[in-house]
């Protein structure tokens, strides 16, 4: 009887386990257990693993083997636990040194042929083995960029199994191994954000767009089609300010567990965006699978801009499922196998037309819906998802006169200044932009000067707002305050707010 040990780390949502791995080879019948609440995927690892020991020239050994993966309660999924069990297994054995493996952390999927093959989710993985006292870690060649990537990792990057057995001591001889190829870096200009200046006229739209970019706020576009509502949420990514270092680790985290991350231009620094089909789901939206669910669209565009083009053609169970991410910032999915939590405080814009044919602007003349058609279409829009959308503007068709607009680069610059001036107001406080405080923080630091708020009084008392529209509408009041250099707002920020909140209805 002989017990080989050696670690890896099983990922629930974001959050890192390291899992002890334990080989138990017993003097029996040839076989192989796995055991330990496995996936599919991980449950399959018994074929892996046996090939590659093979095709690397190992002995594999012909006994009873048992692998736990504990804590046994923990749900393991994935196939980044082949390296691992390979390696515990050829301990058991004596293949390697038992001794040298204990306190390493092995991560990395294992082809047939030995090689080590990259997976998913390893940045989060590394960052939590080292929060654990575990900084050695063996990781796939394909894995090494974004390993390094947390601090205070000691990261050995390896080819094949046979390299990984022949450092800790086993005979075994190494083949020459082809490197895994890098992809071109992107070229600055490819790197680039469009330009805002790209867009003609529509200097209402223009506005909302830098109010939202400058507090955080959700956005509503509604106007024909050909009016630039796509090309303006196209660029709003391009006028939020570079992500801090938490921000990037954990927007990089994400993407690498969902699998869109690549390492080689090292942390995401820019705000990430997002535009699902209105074909998607409610699992690829929010995010799904087969046991412990991945992150989707919505988690995706942690920190950035989730984009909803032609807004009211997305399933109602989509749009639905997006009302606990805008309040919380946070997913929690629940599934048989676990719960999973993922963040998702992203930037909500939706673009949609007037109505079916997209004509009804005006007075409506050129419209051919019917009535009760265009209430139908507008009305896949529900009365609580609208009320979580500070700003709502309405486009027109563009003239022949238009001009383009200022560029990205000058909004940039101011929405920076606001959210500067924003995040001085706001520190000490658990809040960091202006979407993000509650109403009566806000109200406080109004004053007693109820003509303030007037306008708001009489939207309430005629239905055109709810309690929630009213604080929402102090906020964008308190970000038009920002970009204007003010230290609060005035009625004139509060009654522009409560235009930009009703598209003009509400006044």
């Amino acid at each position: 009887m002989a017990l080989g040990r050696t670690l890896g780390v099983a990922l629930v949502g974001l959050a890192g386990h390291v899992v002890e791995v334990e080989a138990h080879l017993a003097a029996s019948i040839p076989a192989f257990a796995l055991v330990g609440l496995p996936d599919a995927a991980l449950a399959e690892s018994r074929d892996r693993v046996r090939a590659a020991v093979s095709s690397s020239g190992l002995s594999w050994p012909q006994r009873r083997i048992t692998v736990n993966l504990s804590p046994a309660s923990l749900p393991k999924s994935g196939s980044g636990f082949d390296l691992a069990i390979a390696v515990a297994t050829l301990a058991g054995a004596e293949v390697v040194d038992p001794s040298r493996v204990e306190q390493v952390v092995h991560l990395g999927e294992l082809g047939l042929d030995g090689r080590l093959r990259p997976v998913r989710g390893v940045l989060p993985a590394v960052a939590a083995a080292v929060a654990a006292g575990r900084p050695r870690v063996v990781v796939p060649a394909a894995n090494a960029a974004e390993a390094r990537l947390v601090p205070g990792a000691e990261v050995a990057a390896a080819l094949t199994l046979a390299q990984v057995a022949a450092w800790y001591g086993a005979e075994v001889e190494v083949p020459d191994v082809e490197p895994p190829a890098q992809g071109p870096s992107a070229s600055p200009a490819e790197r680039s954000a469009p330009d805002l200046a790209d867009v003609l006229g529509q200097p209402e739209a223009r506005r909302g767009l830098e109010v939202a970019a400058a507090g955080g706020h959700h956005l509503l576009m509604v106007g024909p089609p050909g009016t630039g509502k796509t090309l303006l949420a196209a660029r709003l990514p391009g006028l939020l300010p570079d992500l801090d270092e938490t921000d990037a680790v954990e927007v990089t985290a994400v993407h690498s567990v969902a699998g869109t991350f690549d390492a080689t231009g090292g942390l995401l620094r820019r705000p990430p965006f997002e535009d699902p089909h209105h074909t998607a789901t409610p699992a690829s939206v929010v995010g799904g699978g087969s046991g412990l669910p991945r992150p989707g669209a919505a988690s995706r565009a942690h920190r950035g801009v989730l984009f909803l083009d032609e807004a009211p053609e997305f399933s109602p169970s989509v749009l639905e499922t997006l009302r606990q991410p805008l309040e919380n910032g946070e997913l929690v999915l629940h599934r048989a196998n676990g719960t999973a939590r993922y963040p998702a405080r992203f930037q909500l814009v939706l673009a949609a037309n007037p109505c079916p044919c997209g004509r009804a602007v005006g007075k409506g003349l050129d419209c051919t819906c019917r009535s009760e058609q265009r209430r139908r279409y507008f009305g896949k829009l529900s009365g609580p998802l609208l009320d979580r959308v500070d700003l709502q503007v309405e486009l027109e068709d563009a003239r022949s006169a238009a001009l383009p607009g200022e560029s990205t680069a000058v909004v940039a610059a101011r929405v920076a200044q606001a959210r500067a001036a924003g995040a001085e107001r706001l520190a000490g406080t658990p809040w960091r932009t202006n979407a993000e405080v509650p109403g009566p923080w806000l109200r406080e630091r109004l004053g007693a000067d109820r003509a303030l708020v007037g306008d708001l009084d009489r939207a309430l008392d005629r239905g055109t707002l709810s309690l929630r529209g009213v604080d929402r509408v102090l906020r964008v009041a308190w970000t038009l305050a920002d970009l204007g250099g003010r230290p609060a707002p005035r009625r004139a920020d509060v009654g522009l707010a409560l235009l930009l909140r009703t598209r003009g209805q509400g006044a």
